[in-house]
């Protein structure tokens, strides 16, 4: 079969005269796609042989051509039909479309950039389809996006940074099948700021419903990928989280979430005294230190007797809800509540929720790290006032702070 040869200088200025649209030159492009790769793939043979096709030093040379193949491949530009040269002793791998090949690099870039921002695979096929002319099935789209599968397990064991001044944990749950059934897994996220200032994921790992056991393991990961100490942690209501993170890291500071406690706190409030019983509760968090945070709570007891016995939880777990007290008010604004993982989370939501039930549990991790890939592509800068953070923390902490400080500027 005789192939158009690539291009000449010639012929390419002859044709740009009659190139009047976008449509055009879009077309001219895609027409190119296959003489292109057809000739890259005939010199290939000609240099795995050593002789050019119909060349009598060929003779007896212990290999030679032996027809070809046919291959459909996809492409930017829309499906392009090639025909594969073969050799006799089957040694020959081409590198302009690899064995096996069906879509070219940049097909699947689009397609893991897509599955990336939650497009469904209906969405993704109908996309390609009318952009591209590429037909997608959702075996494909999985096949695909397996590729990153390497990229998760090589992120999640990746090591991390001897010290991590704050820290958020929190677990977003989701719909998984198992054995034919639909059962509810969690996938625990651990949120750290760097000395530096700067956010980081440091993991994300999937496993059975909220517990404080597999929290016990998530932490035990992070401290064999080199994490030493944690400072300061901030965490929900969980039962058993403090235990959990004093057995790993026994110096961090606890500070459970105060906007998880007001709301299980005001759960069952009525709401004719829902507003008058915030604004009380508010003098408590909003003291100027423990002491005055404690006779604020006393105050709201008094104020509200027939509420007392939801405010027994304030008192239960003051130890873990005043550690804020003792700092200045930029270390306050980011450590008094989780907000900045729930922030975080809603993401992680804003993409999944098209995705009601995940296949398994491969497919749940390898969304969430593809969407954690394009998240982090935007914390490019420190938190808000870090500077004044990291000076203030490095007299509540001067021994971990001044190390690190040290190891970085040596």
């Amino acid at each position: 079969m005789t192939h158009k040869p690539v291009i000449t200088d010639e012929i390419l200025q002859q044709k740009l005269g009659s190139l009047k649209t976008m449509s055009d030159v879009t077309d001219f492009a895609k027409g190119l796609i296959a003489p292109t790769l057809q000739a890259m793939l005939e010199q290939e043979m000609t240099q795995h042989l050593g002789y050019p096709r119909h060349d009598t030093s060929g003779n007896l040379t212990g290999n030679s051509r032996n027809g070809s193949s046919h291959k459909q491949l996809k492409t930017g530009f829309g499906e392009t039909s090639l025909t594969i040269p073969r050799d006799r002793n089957g040694s020959f791998d081409p590198m302009a479309v690899r064995k096996y090949e069906t879509v070219t690099s940049d097909v699947e870039e689009k397609i893991i950039s897509m599955y990336a921002k939650g497009m469904s695979t209906r969405d993704i096929n109908t996309h390609m389809s009318d952009i591209y002319g590429v037909s997608i099935s959702a075996d494909m789209v999985s096949s695909i996006t397996d590729k990153v599968l390497p990229l998760v397990k090589q992120w999640q064991e990746r090591p991390l940074s001897r010290l991590y001044p704050i820290v958020y944990l929190d677990g977003i749950h989701f719909k998984v099948r198992d054995g034919g059934k639909i059962v509810s897994r969690c996938a625990y996220i651990v949120l750290g700021i760097n000395a530096e200032g700067m956010k980081e994921i440091l993991g994300i790992w999937i496993g059975e419903n909220e517990g404080s056991k597999f929290w016990l393991q998530v932490l035990h990961n992070i401290k064999h990928r080199g994490t030493e100490e944690m400072l300061i942690c901030c965490v929900d209501g969980l039962s058993g989280f403090p235990n959990a993170i004093k057995t790993i890291y026994p110096n961090a500071q606890i500070q459970r979430c105060i906007i998880h406690q007001i709301r299980n706190t005001v759960k069952y409030i009525p709401h004719k005294h829902k507003k008058s019983f915030c604004k009380a509760l508010k003098t408590i968090y909003t003291a100027v230190d423990e002491e005055s945070g404690l006779l604020a709570l006393e105050e709201v007891k008094e104020q509200f007797p027939e509420y007392k016995i939801y405010l027994k939880s304030w008192e239960d777990n003051w130890q873990e809800l005043s550690p804020f007290f003792e700092y200045p008010d930029e270390m306050r604004r980011i450590i008094y509540t989780t907000n900045t993982i729930e922030s975080l989370n809603r993401q992680f939501r804003k993409i999944t929720k098209t995705k009601s039930v995940f296949p398994h549990n491969e497919s749940l991790s390898k969304l969430l790290y593809l969407v954690q890939e394009d998240i982090t592509k935007k914390w490019i800068m420190p938190i808000r006032d870090w500077a004044k953070i990291i000076a203030q923390l490095s007299i509540f902490f001067p021994d971990q702070i001044e190390s690190v400080i040290s190891s970085s500027s040596s």
